[in-house]
């Protein structure tokens, strides 16, 4: 069974570098566009089912990607982001520079990151992220699904791969940071996974687009 992992389209907080977690914030045009243009090129791609998180910025590229095709949507709480507590909203660079913040160790040395009052963990991220996937998405594989789509973001999208990987905190960003609308593709077959593409994009990148 293949297993595409997607990251959401652009956001308004994506281009000013802020924090998302669980504010549901929209796609931009530019968000939509990839999306549908991501969509466009997986049409002749066929997916069992797709599973998103329920925030609208990550629902909206699936509806995207699955266009006019007859595809079930299922969304699921588990699939949410991160919750960064009081730092949603907040600009990356003023949190690393926020006394008694530790977000400067957040990409670079995760095992160090405290989340700030109301936030998740990273191991709370990888205990939801590893229940989905054992509990939702590798029993598909014995019902005969060939192929499924998640769509989610950022940080829970790591930390489905954490649980792909069998790898912890400290290797959190292996592989890196999605860009919008990057997919993962994924083998799972008799219970082992294999990372097949880690940064594949089915649009193309707007700064080919401007030489052409």
């Amino acid at each position: 069974m293949e297993i595409y992992i997607v990251r959401h389209g652009q956001t308004v907080w994506n281009i000013e570098k802020r924090l998302q977690g669980r504010s549901d914030i929209p796609l931009t045009q530019k968000g939509i566009d990839l999306a549908v243009e991501t969509g466009e090129n997986l049409k002749d791609t066929e997916f069992d089912i797709i599973y998103s998180s329920p925030l609208q910025r990550a629902l909206c590229t699936a509806k995207a990607i699955r266009g006019t095709r007859d595809i079930e949507i299922r969304t699921d709480d588990r699939l949410k982001e991160l919750s960064f507590g009081d730092y949603e909203g907040h600009v990356q660079e003023e949190l690393n520079q926020m006394p008694g913040s530790t977000f400067q160790y957040f990409f670079e040395r995760p095992e160090l990151y405290v989340p700030a009052p109301n936030g998740e963990t990273l191991e709370a991220l990888c205990k939801r992220a590893a229940s989905f996937m054992q509990n939702t998405i590798e029993p598909l594989a014995a019902h005969g699904f060939h192929r499924v789509m998640i769509v989610a973001h950022g940080a829970i999208n790591k930390a489905l791969m954490c649980h792909v990987k069998k790898h912890g905190i400290p290797d959190f960003w292996s592989g890196g940071l999605q860009r919008n609308c990057n997919v993962i593709i994924i083998d799972y077959t008799n219970g082992i996974y294999k990372v097949i593409e880690e940064s594949k994009i089915f649009y193309v990148p707007q700064n080919k687009k401007s030489k052409s």
